[in-house]
């Protein structure tokens, strides 16, 4: 099983090639790339553009794992507005597009909002409406997901909308494709459950994780933390993940569990308080390096073959002791 690091792990006014260069120095064999508004890959790349980045990846020896967007924060596929559900659309449209001349086989989706409290004034829609709105977004573009070899991932995320494993799971299958399936992201789930319940019930729906780690008592997006200082059960995560069997994230190789079974002794909780010392440690050090100190969203995405860890920027070293 390869390990594969976000782009979102690093500066952003670092080129793609330093974000490569750096990548595969510090042992990671992929890279999840984003679509966004004016990066490597964006809403006006053409086919020669994502040409120059899959060559790009190809001569630093990285391989492309997968394409996730920020972009429909600013795009509410449940929206009031006809002109918003449309750039929704577009974006779903052109993600389907990117990942396949990036030779990608699946992508981050955000299926739309009921509401965001993060996002101030941001519009608030009836549930009932935005499941079949959202319904009709994704439904849309499975045609051209299946021809493309594309897979549709959808993310539980905070937009107050499946917000539960059973929700997710009817939600995907009512679609009746393979081609849609589960980003699913481990953090998220612990505002309102617990991820454990959310693998056991999603199974291998799931073609995706994130692994991120977050504080209950915060209760606010600021509760993100790094790895192994929130309150996941790694443990129970771990437990759940095998128990899917190999083919959880797309995969069929059961090379995987060796690093699942490395992951969950170190979320044993007698190796928590040690280890935390130590990211902190390596934390600090990179920071006296002149590597930022975010400490926001450090997950964790699983493809056939790929593990794709999403750091804090400038924690490539806590992700490769996490992974190690």
């Amino acid at each position: 099983m390869k390990k594969s690091i976000n782009i979102w792990s690093f500066y952003g006014n670092w080129n793609l090639e330093e974000k490569l260069r750096l990548a595969k120095v510090a042992g990671f064999e992929g890279f999840e790339i984003d679509l966004s508004e004016d990066g490597p890959v964006n809403l006006a790349s053409t086919a020669a553009d994502l040409k120059a980045v899959h060559a790009l990846a190809e001569k630093r020896g990285v391989t492309l794992s997968a394409l996730a967007t920020g972009l429909y924060w600013g795009a509410n596929a449940c929206s009031e507005g006809p002109a918003v559900r449309q750039k929704a659309a577009a974006i779903l449209k052109k993600q389907i597009e990117c990942a396949s001349a990036l030779g990608i086989d699946a992508i981050l989706v955000v299926p739309g909002a009921v509401g965001v409290d993060f996002i101030p004034g941001g519009e608030v829609v009836p549930y009932q409406l935005a499941y079949e709105r959202a319904k009709e977004f994704i439904r849309a573009t499975i045609p051209a997901a299946e021809k493309a070899g594309v897979t549709i991932c959808i993310e539980n995320v905070w937009n107050k909308f499946l917000l539960s494993p059973l929700e997710m799971k009817a939600f995907i299958d009512s679609f009746g494709s393979e081609r849609v399936a589960s980003y699913f992201d481990v953090g998220n789930t612990l505002a309102t459950g617990y991820p454990e319940h959310w693998i056991s019930a999603l199974g291998l729906r799931i073609r995706r994780v994130h692994f991120k780690d977050y504080r209950r008592a915060v209760g606010s997006v600021d509760g993100f933390c790094d790895l192994l200082s929130g309150d996941v059960n790694w443990a129970g995560v771990m437990k759940e993940l095998k128990a899917a069997g190999p083919g959880v994230g797309g995969g069929g190789d059961d090379s995987a569990s060796a690093l699942l079974q490395a992951l969950s002794r170190s979320a044993h909780s007698e190796h928590l308080t040690r280890d935390g010392r130590y990211l902190r440690a390596l934390n600090s050090s990179r920071r006296k390096r002149g590597f930022s100190s975010s400490s926001s969203w450090p997950p964790f995405t699983q493809r056939p073959g790929f593990l794709d860890l999403m750091a804090p920027n400038g924690h490539l070293a806590n992700c490769r002791h996490f992974l190690n």
